[in-house]
This record gives structure tokens, C-alpha cells and sequence, in this order.
């Protein structure tokens, strides 16, 4: 039997440093060197969610670090999620479940409301520490918003909960590394200073040998070891947390490839459904609001969106949802995908207000169906086979919404879905134009050969197996970690 060893926390002097990433990667070396990991977050704020098999909801980023370290997802890994609903308010998600839409005053406002979150978090942290060694910890965004760290719940205060040892990632590729490391550090009172173990550099361009002296200066102005400088890598893929990435996927055509133009919306949610066409050759998939980046694309695909009917109000204005309509007429092929698919129906209505204050919008009329928006919230992974019609082949994928859409009167069913238990989900209109509250769709073979299907790639561009991709993904990016950081020093600083 392993040793038994401490929780290991990677924090961060600000968002998108690393802290996720460096997470999965520690969850894959842990589990190379025989250890039980499991990850743990215990607030989350992302639209980019995963029902666990048990149907409930968590962030999709604790469940990327639960496949690094081998183990089966649960709530008790990411105990809140916070899913922005608009500017102001999220939806709140709470072990897994859904208790309401607040705002950030209602949010932390509430008397002993931060008490009651911790002691939720810890349970959560508690459950998970008695079942796998170690845990594998990150925090969220800065360490360092001292206005926010009487009610921050997922930094350090979590972090002198588990009595953890802590590393803080900075990002070198924004600059001002020295500034971000040194005044994070200063900000930090002694108890939660104590705590900090290592800092490593992150996202490090060209030769870290340059960087020697650079290490030594730190590491005296710190009094903190430097424990790794990790090169920044862009042939690693691994699931982004943040849609901020999408903004390194825009205005991306490219001749020779079937061009995909994803909508970027808003609110738009599980943005991580499409990463597989990032692997298949045949596809050049790229990001945009643009309606004449959308008319030159063979495929538009409209993603799932956290508030449908304010998105698609902002497709009409920008005269998007025009675009979308005018070239599915022009031949092109229209995918919609959860919030996707209820707006190329014929409506969608919110009597409870559940997204915001709009109560009704028009769709884009492309699908007979119609949509209402619920309180009740459908979480759940599904095994299905697509367009039964034509194919047999066994598919995954998952469902999360609050919609419930029906066929308009006198509309023949048209599935695009057959799941295992009998019920047929989504319509097809033609190969051209189809909508699925199935997220995950395009993880499958079979879907991705229907969307080239009427192109010519070359045959040797056919996909890979994407279970087994993410997979070496997850191994190239242990392996990157391990020869920049000194494991050494972590092991010395983990057992207990």
C-alpha cells in the first residue's frame, strides 16, 4: 500500500495561469506512480459543465482531472458551481444540484452564508480525503483579492482546512512575473504564507537557461523555492477551462478542410463539445460572431448558450440569425446542439423567468419544434445511437438543460437520437439541418462521419478514437510536467 500523503493545492497570482492544467497533470503523475488521486475544487464559476453518472451537475474542468487520474466523477469534487445566467447573476449548483439564481450581493451577502458554503466544501473535501490519497487540490482565480478573502471559500482557507501544501503558478507568458509572485506572496497573512511551498512558472517561452538567474533572484526576493519552470506547449491538448481560449480559434478559414464556423455566443455553454474536431484532420472548426465568417463556412454549428433567449435576441440585432438562415437556403449544413437546437425551432418561452426577463422569442424557424423552459433541470449521460435510420453504431454523450421541446401539431418525428431505454430525442430535417440536446455528440466516429459526409477529405485524414487521444493527451502532458519541475521536493513536501 502507498504512503499516505497530504493534499497538494495549486494556486494562482491570477485566472488562466495554469492551475488547471498543472491539476490534471499532478492527477496523472500521481496515478503513474501508483498512488489513488482524485481532484477537488471547491468553487467553481464555469457555463462549461458534466452530470456525473449519478445525475448531478459539476464543472467540467474537475471532471478533465478526474480522467487524468483514472477515477469515476463525482459532486464531492466541485461541491459549488456558480453558471453565469447574466452580467450580474449565476445559477448556484450545489452538490450537484441546482438551488437558484443569485446574484453576488445574494450570493455573499446572506448572513453565515459563507459559513454554511465552507462547511458544505469541507464535508465534500472530507469524503473524498477517507477514499483516495492524495487529493489533488486547485484554487480559484487570484490568491491574492484580499477584499474577497473573508468569503473566499476556495483558496486558502480551504487550503489551511486541508492542510495542504501549496504551490503558486504564475503565468511569466503575461509578464511582470517578479511583481505578480512577490506582491501575491506579500498580500498573503503569515499562517496562509506558511503554507506556500514552491512557485512555479508557468507557459515559459524559449530557452529556460536564460532564465537561471531570473530563478535565483526570485527564489531570494520570495524566500520560496522555485519548483518548476514549465515551458509553454501548444501540441498538448488538454480541455480548457475558460472560453477566454476561444479567442485563439476566430477568423481561422482554411481551403482544403471542411471549414466549421461555431457561433460564439455569449452564455455560451460546454464550448468543450467541440474540441474533437480539433483532432480530425478533415474539419477546420474556428469560433465567430461574424456573419460573413459564418457564410463562408460549410458547417454552422449553434452551441449550447446558459441563456437561450438573450443570445438569440443578440443574433437577430447582429443579424446572425439571418446569416444562419440564409445559408441553410444557400445548402450549407445548420447544426444545433442543447440551446443550438432550441433556437432553430419556432419558439422558445420562459414563463418563470428562469433565465432572465425576456418571456418569449421567435426561433429561427428551421425545426418544427418548440421549446418552454423549466424549472425541473435534466442532468444525466445517455448511450444512444445516432440517426437510427442509418446508423448502429453505439454513441455517448450527455444531457444538460432545462428545456423541454415538443413537435409543432401535426409534424411528423424525425429523430436524431435513439437512446438505449426506447425514447427518441431531437429532429432531424434532412442531412443538412438537424438539433440534439445531446452534448458530447461529436466525441462520436459516427457523427463525425455524417457531418463530412458530402465533402472530400482525403482518406487518410480519418479521425482518431477520441477516448483513446485524450488519453495519450493526458500522458504527454505528465510527461512534459515531470522533466521541468523537481518531483523530488513535491514528494519531500507530500508525505505526511
Amino acid at each position: 500500500m502507498k504512503q499516505l500523503l497530504r493534499p497538494v493545492m495549486f494556486v494562482g497570482t491570477c485566472s488562466d495561469a495554469g492551475k488547471s492544467v498543472m491539476a490534471a497533470a499532478f492527477c496523472r503523475i500521481f496515478r503513474q506512480d501508483g498512488y489513488h488521486p482524485a481532484p477537488f475544487k471547491a468553487q467553481n464559476m464555469s457555463l462549461n459543465s458534466y452530470p456525473t453518472p449519478g445525475g448531478g451537475e459539476m464543472g467540467r474542468a474537475q471532471v478533465v482531472q478526474a480522467e487524468a487520474a483514472g477515477v469515476e466523477p463525482h459532486t464531492d469534487m466541485n461541491p459549488v458551481l456558480l453558471k453565469p445566467v447574466n452580467n450580474t447573476s449565476s445559477q448556484v449548483v450545489l452538490h450537484g444540484k441546482p438551488v437558484g439564481n443569485m446574484s453576488a450581493r445574494d450570493y455573499f451577502g446572506k448572513e453565515n452564508a459563507g459559513e454554511e458554503l465552507f462547511r458544505e466544501v469541507t464535508g465534500a473535501f472530507e469524503r473524498l480525503r477517507r477514499r483516495y490519497n492524495p487529493i489533488v487540490m486547485e484554487g480559484a482565480g487570484s490568491i491574492s483579492e484580499i477584499n474577497l478573502r473573508h468569503r473566499d471559500i476556495a483558496n486558502m482557507q480551504m487550503a489551511l482546512a486541508a492542510g495542504a501544501a501549496v504551490y503558486l503558478v504564475a503565468d511569466i507568458d503575461r509578464g511582470g512575473v517578479f511583481g505578480s509572485v512577490y506582491g501575491t506572496l506579500a498580500l498573503l497573512p503569515p499562517r496562509e504564507r506558511a503554507l506556500i511551498k514552491g512557485i512555479i512558472i508557468n507557459k515559459f517561452r524559449g530557452d529556460i537557461s536564460l532564465f537561471e538567474e531570473g530563478k535565483k533572484l526570485l527564489e531570494e526576493l520570495a524566500g520560496i523555492p522555485v519548483a518548476g519552470i514549465i515551458p509553454y506547449f501548444s501540441d498538448i491538448k488538454i480541455e480548457e477551462e475558460d472560453s477566454v481560449a476561444l479567442e485563439m480559434k476566430t477568423n481561422t478559414w482554411k481551403a482544403g478542410r471542411i471549414n466549421v464556423a461555431i457561433v460564439l455566443l455569449k452564455r455560451m455553454s460546454n464550448f468543450t463539445d467541440f474540441d474533437a474536431l480539433d483532432t480530425d484532420a478533415r474539419f477546420n472548426p474556428y469560433y465567430t460572431h461574424r456573419t460573413d465568417d459564418a457564410g463562408k463556412a460549410d458547417v454552422i454549428i449553434l452551441p449550447g448558450s446558459k441563456n437561450t433567449l438573450s443570445d438569440l435576441q443578440t443574433l437577430r440585432a447582429s443579424g446572425m440569425a439571418g446569416a444562419i438562415v440564409k445559408a441553410y437556403r444557400e445548402g450549407k449544413k445548420v447544426i444545433g446542439i442543447c440551446g443550438g437546437y432550441q433556437m432553430m425551432g419556432l419558439s422558445i418561452a420562459d414563463p418563470h423567468g428562469i433565465e432572465g426577463d425576456i418571456p418569449s422569442l421567435p426561433g429561427l424557424g428551421l425545426l418544427p419544434v418548440n421549446t418552454v423552459i423549466e424549472p425541473e433541470k435534466v442532468t444525466r449521460q445517455s448511450r444512444f445511437t445516432f440517426l437510427p435510420g442509418e446508423n448502429k453504431a453505439s454513441c455517448k454523450g450527455y444531457e444538460i438543460h432545462q428545456g423541454r421541446t415538443s413537435l409543432r401539431h401535426g409534424a411528423k418525428e424525425q429523430p436524431v437520437i435513439l437512446l438505449d431505454d426506447g425514447r427518441t430525442e431531437g429532429y432531424c430535417l434532412g442531412s443538412n439541418c438537424w438539433g440534439s440536446y445531446m452534448h458530447g455528440l461529436l466525441d462520436n466516429r459516427a457523427v463525425l462521419d455524417h457531418l463530412a459526409k458530402g465533402f472530400t477529405p482525403s482518406a487518410e485524414d480519418a479521425p482518431p478514437d477520441y477516448a483513446a487521444f485524450k488519453e495519450e493527451q493526458y500522458n504527454k502532458l505528465a510527461a512534459h510536467v515531470r522533466r521541468h519541475i523537481n518531483m523530488e521536493q513535491i514528494y519531500r513536501q507530500l508525505l505526511v
